[in-house]
């Protein structure tokens, strides 16, 4: 037969306060929160989680943006014999690869993001800000890499210029894939609408592909100011110095860290431009 007991003289599971009488009114601990996400962890979940989802897309992805680098340095063939403008032109179509994907894909993606609802997706997730932009951008630069690589050769051997130091590359691919991402993500977050991230998306590859692949001697002094602000300029002549017979080495460094110093400041923007969008 089963007993019930009156409310007031069940057990409470309540413990008093340390310090305090047990005669007192109980007082309830409350338990500790979680422990906050750390940046690595979650900056490795959002990369893998953005590189499978798009690995579908891989194979047309890097086709079109070689095959459009590619036909570009055919095209500039007819026009531009060797010396200075052919490692302009290699270069420049070489990183023109990382554009088309780190700056035009992204800044469409994130704009998509944003109009969909997505970004509320992601702020209920226990990862910091910048484990989101960082992420997402790192899996898409990772696309960029085997069109670079093969592009760089192709135009080596269309212009016949030496691939010895094309190890360059190692460097030049995560910076200004870095820099361009930033970029992109923040136009996409920035963007009121998706069809304003799409255009301004097209118009920064545009940007790259006009101030990257022509050759800054043969460009009007305004418009080799706009080059000079454009993120991938630096990652540009740094593989373009590499061509040299005898590279300076000092220079490409500079280069290169000039790229990534405006590669941190663009991710930085894009984190900022994240938690502005995310809030709304």
């Amino acid at each position: 037969m089963t007993s019930i007991i009156p409310a007031r003289t069940a057990p409470s599971s309540a413990r008093p306060a340390p310090g305090t009488s047990g005669t007192g009114p109980a007082r309830t601990v409350s338990a500790p929160l979680a422990p906050r996400a750390r940046l690595l962890p979650s900056l490795a979940a959002v990369y893998r989680a953005q590189l499978s989802r798009a690995r579908v897309a891989r194979i047309p992805l890097l086709f079109v943006a070689t095959f459009q680098s590619v036909g570009i340095m055919i095209l500039m063939r007819g026009v531009v014999d060797g010396g200075a403008e052919a490692r302009a032109v290699v270069a420049g179509s070489s990183v023109l690869v990382v554009a088309f994907v780190a700056l035009n894909l992204l800044a469409q993606y994130f704009g998509q993001l944003r109009a969909s609802g997505g970004l509320d997706h992601y702020a209920t997730l226990p990862v910091p800000p910048a484990a989101v932009v960082l992420g997402a951008a790192a899996a898409y630069a990772s696309f960029t890499v085997p069109g670079t690589v093969f592009t760089a050769i192709t135009g080596s051997v269309l212009f016949q210029l030496p691939m010895t130091h094309l190890w360059v590359l190692v460097a030049v691919v995560p910076l200004s894939g870095a820099a361009l991402a930033g970029l992109g993500a923040a136009l996409g977050l920035l963007a009121p609408r998706p069809e304003l991230a799409t255009l301004l998306g097209q118009l920064g590859m545009s940007a790259a592909l006009l101030l990257g692949v022509l050759p800054a001697e043969r460009l009007p002094e305004p418009v080799g100011w706009a080059r000079d602000l454009l993120p991938s300029t630096y990652g540009v002549e740094a593989l373009a110095r590499s061509f040299d017979a005898r590279p300076d080495w000092g220079l490409i460094a500079f280069f290169l860290a000039i790229c990534a110093a405006v590669g941190v400041l663009s991710l930085a923007a894009a984190t900022w431009a994240y938690r502005r969008a995310a809030v709304r």
